[in-house]
Parts: structure tokens; sequence; C-alpha cells
């Protein structure tokens, strides 16, 4: 493990919210909007509105933003989130995870949870000078983002898809070259 598991679990679920804005969308409904909830163990408080599902859209491209910045302005980044959010870091456990930090509040709309827990993951990787473990697809056509989790860094494809369009076209490359 890089980093503690709450800093692995919110930077995979802010890579997924990112890559839901990439063409086709796939976060324009509240279901879509549970679906995601539910499968990146987001704690606290929900109002299941349009008002909740535009929120967290309209943080997509500040977040992507912020993962594809360089060491110093994502600092600077990490720094105004969690000022404009007024984070308090706090120990806290719940099932299924022992001790771990949040930052707000239960009760802060899921836009400013998702905000926080994303700025203080990325506390983990500014310190660590690890923000090469964040990157855009290795695809041409793809603009997902990229979370390396991999021992040798070797991740480039923000999802299997991309990864296997990549090698049947490198295949078939290699094949009309040879014949």
């Amino acid at each position: 493990m890089i980093f503690t598991h709450d800093t692995e679990l919110a930077l995979q679920s802010v890579v997924a919210l990112v890559n839901t804005a990439v063409e086709p969308d796939t976060l324009t409904t509240l279901d879509e909007l549970d679906a995601w909830y539910a499968e990146h163990f987001y704690t606290g408080t929900r109002r299941w509105d349009r008002a909740e599902l535009d929120a967290v859209r309209a943080l997509r491209p500040v977040l992507r933003e912020l993962l594809t910045s360089d060491r110093d302005a994502a600092a600077e980044r990490v720094n105004a989130m969690l000022s404009t959010s007024h984070a308090l870091p706090q120990l806290v456990r719940h099932d299924p995870f022992d001790w771990h930090l949040h930052a707000v509040s239960g009760d802060a709309s899921l836009a400013t949870r998702i905000t926080v827990e994303t700025a203080m993951a990325m506390v983990d990787v500014i310190r660590s000078d690890e923000l090469s473990r964040l990157g855009v697809c290795a695809d041409e056509g793809c603009d997902g983002l990229v979370l390396d989790l991999s021992r040798n860094r070797s991740r480039r494809y923000c999802s299997t898809a991309c990864g296997n369009r990549n090698s049947v076209a490198a295949f078939r490359a290699r094949r009309s070259a040879g014949g």
C-alpha cells in the first residue's frame, strides 16, 4: 500500500468521479449519482435531489484541474479548498473502516465532503511527492484520468477498455507490418 486506506479510497473515488465527465457523461441522473456514492463508501447525509447532483457534477472540472496540476499549484488549490470548506481534521471510525480522517462533519453537503476528502488525500500525495501517480490516459482519444497505485508505476490507461483498444491496435499494426 502506497498511501493509507482512506487516501487511496479518496483518490480512487475522485478519479472515478472526474472520469464520469469523459464522453459519454455517466453522471446525469440521480440513480447514477447513487451508484457512484454507494461504490465509493462516502458517509454522511444526502439530499437526494437535483441540486446535489448538479453540485457534484460542477466539482468535476475543478477536481480534474487539481489532479492534473503541478505540485505547487496543487498545494495552493488544496489549501484553498480546505480553507473555503472550513476543514477541521478529526479521527473517526465507522464500518467497515478503522480510524481514519474526516475533515468536515457528516451533515456537510456531499459536494463539500467530496472536495475536502479529495483535498485531504492530495495532502498525502503532495507531501510524499507522488503526483506522478496521477495522469491522463495514454489512449490518444481519451481524456480520462489514471490513478497508478501499482508498485512499478506501469498503469497507463484509465480503463480496461482503453488498454484493450490499444493492445488490439498494436497487434494489428504489428501483424500488418509483418505481412
